[in-house]
């Protein structure tokens, strides 16, 4: 069985290492010293090409089983558009911002299985919902998720899994929720509530549209919302560098140059954001299920807190989110899920035999899910 992961980032690179144990890797990327960093630690086969360039991806992903689609979420949509054209099979974990269901009718046409969103958050939340929907009248759905660094330095208290302006994107972009069955929109950042973590001690909650495809798939639930966990203090400063236009994408002119200040503040947030190797930070995220079964009220909550593997040198956001993707992958390959077109998590998980394979997958790797 041949695999080729698009995108070796440090989750890509963690998806190929991971995979290696059992089948036959490829990664590809644009940026050779993040190839050369998995070379290092790996006997994964490795090519340096622009995945930008779809136009090639017939020839090159030819030979291959299953492709992951690990490439930043700028670009993934096309991406994912260009892997179901050559009729191949997809886990992706890109994170798009657009609707990846408009590519299901595709996929269909192409006998191709794609499911997406296959991380923590999206990805395992999503997974949970469905399997519990296919249980119980489920009448409302929380999820709160966050990684964060360990140790706390000043001024930021956080490091970026993910490159500066997906980050970004998260604090800009509108955030939508579910309200007594209406679609609510309000800003991102806003509704901050102070809670407090076994393990993590008190962290700041607020808005982010990280419901995603679970607004148009759950529609019948009446109550949904999803937040991001930050230190306490975040809020205030990422809204004074919006305030002040750090986060502007329209020109301006600096010294005869034009540039855009989001361009500016992302390149400068790379090192302040960067996670430097050995850096021990955690991932965690709370679901809390509420409705009824079999006419009994019912609450549901699940707990994840996964730290930095010092033993593999594995970031836990890298372990989390890149084992979750090869779970979902390993349903395809095991074709223990074989519907045709675009599936998110939550269709997926309202099959027992593929939530529980999911689950196991993940408690092996020492990614537990508490539940109670």
């Amino acid at each position: 069985m041949k695999i080729a992961v698009l995108g070796s980032g440090m989750v890509g690179r963690t998806i190929a290492t991971d995979l290696l144990k059992n089948f036959e890797v490829t990664s590809f990327d644009r940026d050779e010293k993040n190839l050369e960093i998995l070379k290092t630690k790996t006997n994964v086969s490795c090519i340096a090409t622009d995945l930008s360039k779809h136009e090639s991806f017939g020839e090159l992903l030819k030979d291959f089983d299953l492709i992951v689609n690990a490439v930043p979420g700028f670009m993934g949509y096309k991406t994912l558009e260009a892997i179901i054209n050559c009729g191949k099979n997809v886990a992706d974990i890109s994170f798009f911002p657009e609707d990846a269901l408009a590519l299901h009718e595709l996929a269909v046409e192409k006998n191709v299985t794609a499911i997406v969103d296959c991380g923590v958050a999206p990805g395992m939340s999503n997974l949970i919902l469905g399997y519990h929907n296919s249980l119980m009248k489920i009448d409302s759905f929380e999820c709160m998720v966050g990684g964060l660094p360990k140790k706390r330095v000043k001024p930021f208290e956080y490091k970026a899994p993910f490159s500066p302006i997906d980050v970004i994107e998260e604090y800009t972009r509108p955030a939508r929720y579910v309200e007594n069955g209406f679609v609510v929109t309000k800003p991102a950042l806003s509704d901050a509530e102070l809670i407090n973590f076994e393990h993590a001690g008190t962290l700041e909650s607020f808005n982010t549209d990280g419901l995603r495809t679970i607004l148009f798939t759950m529609k019948h639930i009446p109550d949904m919302k999803e937040k991001t966990l930050r230190y306490p203090g975040h809020i205030s400063l990422i809204q004074a560098l919006m305030q002040a236009g750090f986060f502007n994408e329209e020109e301006i002119n600096v010294k005869g140059k034009n540039v855009r200040p989001i361009d500016v503040t992302s390149a400068l947030l790379f090192d302040q954001w960067k996670a430097e190797p050995g850096d021990v930070e955690f991932t965690i995220m709370k679901i809390i299920l509420k409705g009824t079964k079999n006419g009994e009220q019912k609450t549901i909550e699940y707990l994840l807190y996964d730290e930095y593997d010092a033993a593999t040198q594995t970031p836990s956001m890298s372990r989390t989110t890149g084992y979750a993707c090869n779970a979902f992958a390993n349903l395809i390959i095991n074709k223990k899920f074989e519907k045709k077109g675009v599936f998110p998590p939550e269709l997926v998980g309202d099959n027992k035999a593929c939530f529980e394979f999911v689950m196991n997958y993940l408690q092996e790797r020492g990614v537990e899910y508490k539940r109670s």
